[in-house]
């Protein structure tokens, strides 16, 4: 097991922490669900917590915005404790879940202008707080169609949206991108970016390992019950072996004659490849393809495989995907 990093900040010594969470514990009967974990986000960063299911993620966002009280340990957030002040975090984030709050009933305006009604905006505000993010997430042309028209993209959109009428500081994004096609993805990811550019905390859950590779400035992984490991994508990725480089050959002889050559740690007789332990670094690179030109071996391609947060979860959980 990798052990867990802390809690570093990763934007100087005078960041503002906009979550914190001390020796957190939530069971269900006889069943841990949360084991004292410890998390921090600082202000104007992206945390990604993953996990297999059913390792407490949404228990986690559940306590974090006042929906579950903790068995024991201490919370803040926007630097309130929300046993106290429930009320007042309430006011400061923004909480998007797994599933839509989108009412397809109404149109998409009729949802926002709902929002700020129960924010309690003036009218006139509200309407043009409503028209703004309409027209920032590209919905004004859709604005007064029912929303239970609009596409799955248009739909998340949408629900961030309703998320931002109170003007949050801190926002909760339980697998906000789940269901919807690549491109509908990456549109989402460049909201959140966004979002962050202009000094909003997000604590994110997902499924996607990739989308915690390119949002999150940190990560943490939750396994039964407890944070198996914390840290930058790349501070976690590199702390995991499995770097290996991939030859793929034409024919049979020839993946035959390579295996006599070199040192290969797998080989796949139906795809016709070689693995070999290694970094990829130029060096080895050239070494490699020397040895095998030398024996008068011909290479069809080659590729080099680096860990990603995939290696990681699995070296960490034992289990594919989050």
């Amino acid at each position: 097991m990798i052990p867990a990093t802390g809690t570093t900040s990763t934007t100087g010594p005078r960041a503002v922490a906009a979550i914190s969470a001390r020796g957190l514990r939530k069971s269900f009967g006889e069943r841990t669900v949360l084991d004292g974990i410890d998390l921090t986000v600082q202000q104007g960063t992206i945390l990604a917590l993953l996990g297999p299911n059913g390792a407490g993620k949404t228990t986690a966002v559940h306590l974090l915005t006042t929906y579950l009280r903790p068995d024991a340990g201490e919370i803040r957030v926007a630097g309130r404790d929300p046993a106290e002040q429930p009320q007042a975090v309430r006011r400061a984030i923004g909480v998007t879940g797994q599933f839509s709050a989108v009412d397809g009933y109404l149109t998409g305006r009729e949802n926002l202008m709902l929002m700020a009604d129960l924010h309690l905006l003036p009218k006139d505000l509200g309407r043009r707080r409503s028209a703004e993010l309409l027209e920032r997430f590209e919905l004004t042309e859709a604005a007064d169609k029912a929303a239970s028209t609009y596409s799955g993209g248009m739909k998340r959109k949408l629900d961030l949206a309703m998320t931002l009428v109170g003007n949050p500081k801190v926002i909760f994004l339980d697998e906000p991108t789940t269901g919807l096609d690549p491109r509908s993805r990456r549109t989402m990811w460049d909201i959140i970016r966004g979002l962050v550019a202009e000094g909003t905390t997000i604590l994110l859950t997902t499924q996607y390992l990739e989308e915690a590779d390119q949002l999150a400035h940190r990560v943490a992984v939750l396994d039964g019950g407890r944070i198996v490991a914390e840290g930058t994508p790349a501070e976690l990725k590199a702390r995991i072996p499995g770097g290996h480089i991939e030859l793929a050959f034409a024919d049979r002889a020839e993946l035959d004659s390579a295996a006599l050559v070199l040192d290969p740690t797998g080989r796949d007789d139906e795809a016709l490849t070689l693995q070999l332990a290694g970094d990829g670094s130029v060096s080895t690179l050239r070494t490699l393809l020397r040895r095998l030109d030398d024996a008068d071996v011909d290479v069809e391609s080659l590729s080099v495989h680096t860990p990603d947060l995939d290696d990681v979860f699995l070296a960490l959980t034992g289990k594919k995907g989050a």
